[in-house]
């Protein structure tokens, strides 16, 4: 399988607001490199750099004033004389939700975030921006032919809403990519996002749209981040209502609930007839994982790649979160292997 990487990611890397401090974020370079150098272990297939592509591909899943926003963040916020990572101050919470953007970057942090854990670095844009052009090669080539293709992403993306970062997410990789596919033709393509955590960045993008069917398997927001998305009575709205399928599952969740939930969105996502398949491939549903809580073991993964190759559609593996560092590169490799062996 191919895979596309690129060094421009190791450019961000910054802290978090967690549990009532500022320390180093969990999702850090060491991330990504560790999936790569398991792709080279391995031999799973040729590694090639992303292309270039035109912003007008981002604002497709997006809006053009936030788009804009990430691109000029980091000099509005050292123009003001700070030089320390760039977090909110203040968030428009229910009855302040307005729809005017502030003019200043403090107001502007908060307003196009869902959490202070996804920092705005010097070096933050053009990873974002290079992950992203990660996810529309990878694309390019499941159009243009291949079977299947792994953009290695860093930063992630299934949080990040229209118009929102979050959850260490600033553009949405996934929603880019399954909106090449529709700029290029194709009338159905579905999103299957296995990352612990709801899409809900993803789901934002969809939920009034047919054309695209997104199923997510994730812990139950109740008591799991992002806490106000993913409930099973989310199915959409409007033209798209139907179109998604939110499938919270218990802490301490294992492979066999696990299988049967993904077994019918699978059964979903064919019924959709979707020509493409994007997956939000996120392993932190590792029994390790330090911030999450289902129990899914290495060799779970193998079978996750398998049950995903059943549906038989040309399907583009995108890489989310996963935070167990040690087991990160063996975990989204044996999907990916699984996957192949599978097909």
């Amino acid at each position: 399988m191919l895979t596309v990487f690129s060094p421009k990611h190791r450019l961000h890397h910054g802290s978090e607001l967690k549990d009532g401090a500022v320390k180093p974020s969990f999702e850090n370079p060491q991330r990504a490199d560790t999936v790569l150098a398991r792709v080279q272990n391995t031999a799973l297939g040729e590694v090639i750099a992303e292309q270039e592509y035109d912003r007008a591909c981002y604002v497709a899943a997006h809006s053009e004033r936030y788009v804009s926003f990430l691109e000029n963040a980091w000099s509005e916020w050292t123009a003001t004389g700070k030089t320390h990572d760039a977090l909110p101050l203040v968030w428009p919470v229910r009855d302040l939700a307005i729809d005017r953007e502030p003019g200043f970057i403090d107001g502007k942090l908060g307003f196009y975030a869902m959490d202070a854990g996804s920092p705005i670095t010097g070096g933050t844009w053009e990873a974002v921006r290079s992950s992203a052009n990660v996810a529309l090669t990878g694309m390019d080539r499941v159009i243009a032919g291949a079977d299947s293709a792994f953009a290695l992403c860093r930063p992630p993306g299934h949080h990040a809403a229209r118009e929102y970062m979050g959850g260490y997410c600033y553009l949405n990789n996934a929603a880019i990519a399954a909106e090449r596919c529709l700029s290029r033709g194709a009338k159905r393509v579905a999103v299957l996002d296995v990352d612990f955590h709801h899409g809900n960045g993803t789901q934002n993008i969809f939920y009034d749209r047919p054309d695209v069917f997104f199923a997510s398997i994730h812990g139950d927001p109740h008591v799991s981040y992002p806490y106000f998305s993913g409930y099973a009575h989310e199915t959409g709205s409007g033209a798209g209502v139907g179109f998604t399928a939110n499938y919270p599952l218990q802490k301490g969740t294992t492979w066999d609930h696990y299988s049967a939930a993904l077994q019918n969105a699978l059964e979903r996502i064919v019924t959709h007839q979707a020509e493409f398949l994007v997956v939000s491939l996120g392993v932190d549903t590792f029994e390790d994982d330090p911030i999450s809580h289902f129990r899914l073991t290495s060799e779970d993964f193998l079978r996750l790649g398998a049950q995903i190759a059943s549906a038989g559609i040309p399907a583009l593996f995108v890489m989310e979160g996963g935070y167990m560092v040690d087991e990160i590169g063996i975990n989204a490799v044996n999907t990916l292997q699984g996957f192949e062996n599978n097909r």
